[in-house]
């Protein structure tokens, strides 16, 4: 090993990021298709930001947390998307040691905030419907948040203890990732160094961070359904599982391409399973997101009409 690397305590000062396809035809093919993707991605989210600020019938606390949801999409996609166009574009495919690390801190600091938003977005599910007539007091502003703040906390906490634990491990060779961005699976398997600690750190905080969401996820939606099958007006029926839906199919795709990606340890080669389930994670899980919130939701697509067509009020 080179002496200086005892001091730096890597022999690595870049790492070559593979992509998604060798094929020079197909990387244009990806060019296009995630500088789109991209574009909608950031248009359809700012724009449901954009609604829920306009319009006075948004301003409760579920589009509270949806606005927020919208802001940790767009931040997501960004940490990863356009570094890799850039990439594809130069023909240039290394990424600084420096440079990897931060692109991983960013990432799980934004994917950890999404698990406990979405947890909070159950929670106020279920105060809503569960507990109506006291729902204004136990979600009021401070309520709301409160719980952002405590899970920008949390979320802070978990991607500083992976980064700061990465940061210990040596890099002497190969520098080559299987993948188009920098995660933890993939950058273990060049470590020189034994990475059990960190693999056992990942599943323990993993469960932790996936764990105790779907658990409370779980349960806010046992006393929803229990509660909004005891409601006698169908139309109600229809309201509560029209919005509890859009919930429930996002909690699916986040928590299950998360769960798979970073519950199986003990994998010794990256593979292109691995860069379908980063594909779904950093750019088809926030494209679908505007869709599924906005698709059956005439209070958004009305607000939304009026951001585009620029009307002042709403009829």
């Amino acid at each position: 090993m080179d002496p200086e690397a005892g001091t730096n305590r890597t022999a690595v000062t870049e790492f070559i990021l593979l992509g998604l396809v060798e094929n020079e035809e197909l990387q244009s093919v990806v060019i296009v298709l995630f500088l789109f993707a991209y574009l909608v991605t950031v248009g359809g989210n700012l724009s449901i930001l954009a609604a829920i600020l306009v319009e006075p019938k948004l301003h409760t606390p579920m589009y509270f947390f949806l606005g927020n949801l919208s802001v940790l999409d767009v931040g997501c996609v960004t940490v990863t998307v356009p570094a890799m166009l850039g990439r594809l574009l130069s023909h240039k495919h290394t990424i600084s040691y420096e440079a990897c690390l931060s692109q991983l801190f960013f990432f799980h600091l934004l994917a950890g905030m999404d698990c406990f938003l979405l947890t909070a977005m159950a929670y106020d599910r279920f105060l809503a419907i569960c507990w109506p007539l006291t729902y204004s007091t136990r979600m009021s502003q401070a309520v709301q948040w409160t719980l952002v703040a405590v899970s920008w906390a949390c979320a802070f906490t978990n991607t500083l203890t992976h980064t700061i634990a990465l940061s210990t491990l040596n890099f002497c060779g190969p520098n080559e990732v299987n993948h188009f961005y920098c995660d933890l699976p993939q950058l273990f398997q060049l470590s020189c160094s034994s990475t059990q600690l960190n693999e056992l750190l990942l599943f323990a905080v993993g469960f932790i961070m996936a764990g105790a969401p779907v658990v409370l996820i779980i349960t806010s939606y046992i006393h929803v359904a229990a509660a909004v099958l005891q409601m006698r007006s169908v139309e109600s029926r229809k309201k509560a599982f029209s919005t509890c839906g859009s919930h429930l199919t996002v909690v699916c795709l986040f928590f299950g391409t998360g769960i798979f990606n970073y519950m199986r340890l003990g994998s010794e080669e990256a593979s292109d399973e691995d860069k379908g389930i980063g594909v779904f994670n950093t750019v088809i899980n926030p494209l679908l997101n505007p869709l599924i919130y906005s698709l059956r939701n005439p209070d958004v697509q009305g607000a939304l009409w009026q951001v585009v067509v620029g009307r002042q009020s709403l009829t």
